[in-house]
């Protein structure tokens, strides 16, 4: 099996690492903060740059939040383009601008390496439980040589065409979840404002067609006032940006997605940023003058 290098251990990205290992991947990795410990006892090379990494492994993945980030650790100061050989596959398991990604694909493959992008679905949960969805963009022979590593880390992966795909995906999923977060926050903070048992209802729901993977982890977290992440309001609101800005290069409106963006900058504006995104039900109890569990007024 091919040498594997991992960059950006956050939350997603140390429990994907974790799993490469587990799998008997051999592996090198960075992160800004240093390599954790539970990572360097199982084995994991812990690496000083980006072209470190580069330099000790054939598949690069790097999971780190933004483009910005993603293009420094790319071709920043000691990034990986610098150490970048032929034969070469880096894949990026960030969410980040498909635009952005077109083009650091460009430049990868004028290093002779290729490239993936590959963002996930599935929250800190499916990291650690090698549970992802994982979306990729970019040619066949690339994705079936990387393929036996996605599975260690996700159990439906999908190759959606070519470079950039995988973004304009990772979008749609994000639109979808975040619409629906709003919906079960609605019907929860409605049944709670009549003075109806909320986790009641909820439990009931997950029997018929309103039943979704939201209604039992985000409604069950609205429930129980659990908002710590997860994934973040402000890693949504980056993505949500990333479709309103490019369903604007595109002459689409996405109304319901502004409005969901409008309440996560409410929860934002009231320190929100780092709440799990299911904390946008709070942006609408506000409006309700009513939280979901506390006596009817």
């Amino acid at each position: 099996m091919k040498k594997a290098g991992f960059i950006g251990l956050g939350i997603m990205g140390k429990p994907m690492a974790a799993n490469l290992r587990k799998n008997g991947v051999e592996l090198a990795a960075f992160t800004r903060s240093g390599v954790p410990d539970e990572l360097t006892q199982a084995g994991v090379l812990a690496c000083g740059s980006p072209a470190e990494v580069a330099e000790k492994a054939d598949v690069i993945f790097i999971m780190v939040p933004d483009t910005p980030d993603v293009e420094r650790v790319l071709f920043g100061e000691n990034g990986v383009a610098g150490k970048l050989r032929q034969g070469q596959i880096v894949v990026d398991m960030s969410s980040i601008s498909p635009i952005a990604t077109r083009d650091f694909a460009a430049r990868v493959r004028a290093k002779g390496a290729e490239y993936l992008d590959a963002p996930v679905s599935g929250g800190e949960v499916g990291a650690k439980a090698a549970s992802l969805t994982i979306m990729v963009g970019g040619p066949q022979a690339t994705f079936d040589a990387v393929k036996p590593f996605f599975d260690m880390m996700g159990k439906n992966v999908s190759l959606i065409g070519e470079v950039g795909a995988g973004q304009i995906c990772k979008v749609a999923n994000q639109v979808i979840v975040a619409a629906t977060i709003e919906a079960v926050g609605e019907a929860l903070l409605l049944a709670s404002k009549a003075g109806v048992d909320a986790e009641k209802v909820r439990k009931a729901l997950m029997g018929g067609f309103a039943s979704s993977r939201i209604l039992e982890v985000h409604g069950e977290r609205m429930t129980k006032r659990t908002f710590d992440p997860g994934f973040r309001i402000e890693l949504h609101q980056k993505d949500l940006n990333l479709a309103l800005s490019t369903a604007q290069a595109l002459g689409v409106s996405l109304p319901n997605t502004a409005t969901c963006q409008a309440l996560f900058n409410a929860c934002a504006a009231h320190g929100g940023n780092a709440w799990d995104h299911s904390g946008m039900v709070r942006a609408l109890e506000y409006l309700a003058d009513h939280e979901i569990g506390q006596q009817r007024k």
